[in-house]
């Protein structure tokens, strides 16, 4: 039986603990890389197209930050929420997170997540959609989720891995999509850069 290199395989050019986490969870070794990355919405762009760009964005940054030493591939991820085709960001306030907590309440709506790898001249993207069913959301609860202060970061004004978890009836589509790292589709892009998590 052959065991695996701890070593890091890959750089992660995302801040997310989420994304992180997900990595662990499969054994994948990585460095971190802290980008100061300003993720900008193209008017007219789908949230698929957006967020494909901006996860190729990101992994393209990763690729040129100048902290980079070892010749490892970048991955680059993003995640977007949209309802009814109007795409949802991250709200920065209690008023926002009401706003879009309220149109998700007791409806359904999509979560889009984008993965990009960067290796050299070889750059390979995947996509990634999920569907979330939410219960109906009283005011009071919003108000009580926003103070518990896990919205504040979060595509949709939700985290599926946290409280959040107790507004979604049922998914259709990849659970760690939702969480912001589709874990089938970076299984089958790391084979694609001669990573093996199995």
């Amino acid at each position: 039986m052959t065991t695996r290199s701890l070593q890091p395989e890959l750089y992660l050019a995302s801040k997310s603990p989420r994304r992180q986490q997900l990595l662990k969870q499969v054994g994948v070794t990585f460095y971190k890389l802290c980008l100061d990355y300003q993720e900008k919405v193209v008017p007219g762009d789908s949230a698929e197209a957006t967020v494909c760009r901006l996860a190729e964005e990101k992994a393209e940054a990763g690729w040129k930050h100048k902290h980079r030493q070892l010749n490892l591939p970048v991955l680059g991820a993003d995640t977007l929420v949209k309802h009814s085709g109007r795409m949802l960001g991250k709200p920065e306030n209690l008023s926002q997170a009401k706003e879009i907590l309220r149109l998700l309440s007791g409806s359904k709506h999509e979560v889009v997540s984008a993965i990009c790898m960067i290796q050299d001249d070889k750059k390979v993207s995947m996509l990634s959609s999920s569907t979330v069913f939410f219960r109906e959301i009283s005011g009071l609860e919003i108000e009580h989720y926003w103070a518990s202060g896990e919205p504040a970061d979060k595509a949709g004004a939700y985290a599926i891995q946290g409280i959040g978890a107790v507004f979604i009836k049922r998914i259709e589509g990849s659970y760690s999509g939702v969480m912001g790292l589709p874990i089938y589709e970076t299984g089958q892009l790391l084979k694609k850069f001669n990573i093996e998590i199995l």
